[in-house]
């Protein structure tokens, strides 16, 4: 008995022996290289707001400062009339800005229908960072925003205001289809410019960023100042977590332009992520979201426009439309900062 005990140690020591013979030589752990970051964001001025938040990236910053200073570009362009300062008011005159922010930890804040700040992308920030809220609306967020030391200030630039007043005249309130094309006459609804075709400077919407920094972690960001004389106290998809951004660090992030009452009927960013997650291409998963829009109300998805955009955790991007004419801009180490037109459902 005690022989069969001394063999069954010994095989027993043989055995680790051999293990951890074994685990010497396996190859030694290799920390993963860094992954390539990148900024994507919607609209043509987005190559604008890519620079600055490339100069963060590219010096191994965090994605959640880049696409703050990155959106803070437009919100602050007197010529961009849908977000930020000068951004077109509501029907009764008066400018509110809506904006979300997330980072790769899950962490994001919101304001919605905030007035006489400008950047308000950077009040979402410290409602996400120094509130138990993800949320603030209307004069709460206003006192917020003054409680952390921004200025109050007059949005509505006297452009902003001439086009609210020319387009008083008549007060008909209805979405119109990539209206960044378009300006607004004494004569007639809409007048057409050929000069505001998508691409050049003055296409303007609402501006939605993802971006990857060298850690591979994902942020984002949307901003906006609506839809162009809305309702007063409309709010939009821009500043709802899940509806015009969501990012989820283990899958990729997207957000969402255009008419956001339709983004928010499908929770239209979320889906796009998780569809992500099922498998699907950047593109693929941002053709099925607007696919979902369409279903639900053909004949209303012929007359409005909405755009998805979206990245991968491997770095791949894509977008998907209604209709022709929306496009984003890409910028890393491979792609200086280009702009890709976005596939549309309808051909136009």
């Amino acid at each position: 008995m005690q022989d069969r005990r001394h063999f069954l140690k010994a095989a027993a020591l043989s055995a680790a022996a051999l293990s951890l013979d074994g685990v010497s030589k396996a190859a030694p752990y290799v920390k993963p290289s860094k992954a390539k970051p990148m900024v994507l964001s919607t609209w043509d001025f987005g190559r604008a707001a890519n620079l600055a938040a490339w100069e963060i990236l590219k010096n191994g910053g965090r994605a959640l400062d880049a696409v703050e200073a990155g959106v803070k570009v437009p919100e602050a362009d007197p010529n961009n009339h849908t977000v930020g300062y000068s951004g077109y008011p509501d029907r009764d005159g008066r400018v509110t800005l809506d904006a979300c922010i997330m980072d790769e930890l899950g962490n994001c804040g919101s304001v919605a229908a905030l007035e006489h700040i400008t950047h308000a992308i950077s009040v979402a920030r410290l409602v996400m960072e120094k509130t138990p809220h993800v949320m603030l609306v209307g004069d709460g967020a206003l006192q917020f925003a003054l409680s952390q030391g921004f200025k109050k200030e007059n949005l509505l630039t006297p452009e902003s205001e001439k086009a609210w007043k020319e387009w008083l005249k008549k007060s008909e309130y209805k979405p119109v289809m990539n209206i960044e094309n378009s300006s607004y006459g004494a004569e007639k609804e809409t007048t057409f410019n050929p000069l505001k075709l998508p691409g050049n400077v003055y296409n303007h919407d609402t501006i939605g960023m993802v971006a990857m920094d060298a850690e591979g972690n994902l942020s984002g960001a949307c901003t906006t100042s609506g839809m162009a004389f809305k309702l007063h106290g409309r709010v939009g998809d821009s500043p709802i977590i899940g509806a015009g951004l969501y990012v989820d660090n283990e899958i990729g992030a997207a957000t969402s332009t255009g008419v956001g009452e339709e983004v928010i009927r499908i929770v239209g960013s979320h889906l796009v992520v998780e569809l992500m997650r099922q498998g699907y291409s950047p593109e693929n998963a941002c053709k099925e979201a607007v696919t979902r829009i369409v279903k639900k109300n053909p004949a209303r998805a012929k007359g409005l426009q909405v755009g998805f955009l979206a990245v991968n955790k491997k770095g791949q991007h894509g977008a998907y439309c209604l209709q022709k004419g929306f496009n984003y801009a890409v910028l890393s180490n491979d792609s200086n900062n280009v702009l890709i037109d976005g596939k549309s459902y309808f051909p136009g």
